[in-house]
C-alpha cells in the first residue's frame, strides 16, 4: 500500500549535470526501499540559464511539489541568498549542496563535508589523524578540510596555487578549530611537508579523465602514507594507483560520492539508506561507464 509520504520528487541543478551518476544512486536506493522516488537533473547548460537563476527554480521546485533538490556548480553559495534555513556546517562553509522543502520553507544542508567525513571514518578506519597534507583549497577542498578538522586531525597543511584563497581558507578554518593547527602551504614545500604527514588528500581537478596525470611527484608517497582522492571518473585514479602500488592504504573518491548521496537520501526522505548498497551500485555504474567509454 502507498501514500503520498512515500513518493518523492527530487532534483539536481548545475552546469553540466545531465552525465550524473547521483539520479541514478538515488533512485536504485528509492527503489529498494519500496519507494516512488524521481530524481531529475535540471542542467542550467541545457537550459540556457545562469546560476542565479536558482532562486526562481527553488520556486519553482516548490510549486511543482518537489521535496527537495540537490545543488552544484555554479550554485552552492548563490543559493544561500534564497533560504530560509541553512545548517550550522553549512553556515561555515558558506556553501549548500542539498536543499530540503518542508511546509513550504527551503533548508539548506552540505553534504559535501559530511559525505566525506562517512567517507574517511568507513574506507579509512583507524587513519592516524595527527597531521595531513591536503592539495586544493577550492570548494570541495574546502568542505573537504572541515571534514578533516571535524574528524579530529590536529594539523592540516593546505596547499594550493591560489596563494590567496588557500591563505584565506587556512584562516578562517583555524577561527573554527580553535587548538587545531591550520596553516597555508605552497606545491613547493611538498617535499618538506610530506615525510611529516600521515595522509595526502587530493581534491583538485587533476586525476579526472579530462585531466589525466598525477598532482605531486609521487615519490614524495611512502607506503606509511594513507592516500584519498576525490575524483571518481575515474574511480582509480593515476594517484590511487600509485598509492595503491607502494602498498598505502587508499581511499577512492567513489566513497565520497556515495557519502553525500546517502546523506542526501536521508534528508529528503527521513529513511536511513544502506550506505555499502548505493557504492555496490555506483560501482557498476562507473564500470558500465568505463565498459561503454
Amino acid at each position: 500500500m502507498s501514500n503520498r509520504a512515500e513518493s518523492f520528487l527530487v532534483g539536481l541543478v548545475g552546469d553540466g549535470v545531465t552525465p550524473s551518476l547521483t539520479p541514478y544512486m538515488h533512485e536504485r536506493e528509492g527503489d529498494v526501499q519500496g519507494l516512488r522516488y524521481l530524481y531529475r537533473p535540471i542542467d542550467l547548460i541545457e537550459l540556457g540559464l545562469p546560476g542565479q537563476a536558482v532562486g526562481g527554480l527553488l520556486a519553482g521546485a516548490r510549486s511543482l511539489g518537489f521535496n527537495g533538490l540537490n545543488i552544484t556548480h555554479p550554485c552552492k553559495q548563490l543559493v544561500l541568498d534564497y533560504l530560509d534555513e541553512v545548517s550550522s556546517d553549512a553556515r561555515c562553509l558558506g556553501a549548500v549542496n542539498t536543499v530540503v522543502i518542508r511546509d513550504g520553507r527551503f533548508i539548506g544542508h552540505n553534504t559535501d563535508f559530511s559525505g566525506f567525513a562517512a567517507a574517511l571514518a568507513t574506507g579509512l578506519p583507524g587513519a592516524t589523524l595527527d597531521r595531513v597534507v591536503q592539495l586544493g583549497a577550492g570548494g570541495a577542498g574546502s568542505a573537504v578540510a572541515y571534514a578533516l578538522l571535524t574528524a579530529g586531525v590536529r594539523a592540516l597543511d593546505l596547499v594550493d596555487t591560489d596563494v590567496a584563497r588557500c591563505a584565506a581558507r587556512a584562516a578562517e578554518l583555524a577561527g573554527f578549530f580553535p587548538g587545531r593547527t591550520v596553516t597555508a602551504r605552497t606545491t613547493a614545500e611538498l617535499p618538506q611537508l610530506m615525510p611529516l604527514a600521515d595522509g595526502l588528500v587530493h581534491c583538485t581537478p587533476v586525476g579526472m579523465a579530462a585531466h589525466p596525470g598525477l598532482p605531486l611527484d609521487v615519490s614524495l608517497v611512502e607506503s606509511r602514507h594513507w592516500v584519498a582522492d576525490i575524483v571518481y571518473r575515474p574511480i582509480d585514479t593515476e594517484l590511487v594507483r600509485a598509492a595503491r602500488a607502494k602498498g598505502c592504504e587508499v581511499l577512492d573518491g567513489g566513497r565520497m560520492a556515495v557519502g553525500q548521496a546517502a546523506d542526501a537520501f536521508r534528508i529528503f526522505t527521513g529513511r536511513e539508506p544502506d550506505a555499502e548498497r548505493m557504492r555496490s551500485h555506483f560501482l557498476d555504474l562507473v564500470a558500465a561507464e568505463e565498459v561503454a567509454a
